[in-house]
């Protein structure tokens, strides 16, 4: 599963744990993100984000 990375602050989206604060479950592919998911750091939206190499 691939993780994307936050541009702006560094913050790592993982879809391993998702994020439980937004009420995104485990196993949420970064794509499958609402468009008005932010980065739950600094608020970036998910444009800001780029994927990880591995």
């Amino acid at each position: 599963m691939k993780s994307y990375a936050c541009g702006n602050c560094g913050y790592i989206y993982s879809p391993e744990t998702g994020d439980p604060d937004a009420g995104v479950n485990e196993g949420t592919m970064f794509h499958e993100l609402s468009d008005v998911w932010t980065c739950p750091v600094c608020g970036a939206s998910k444009n800001e984000f780029s994927p990880v190499d591995e």
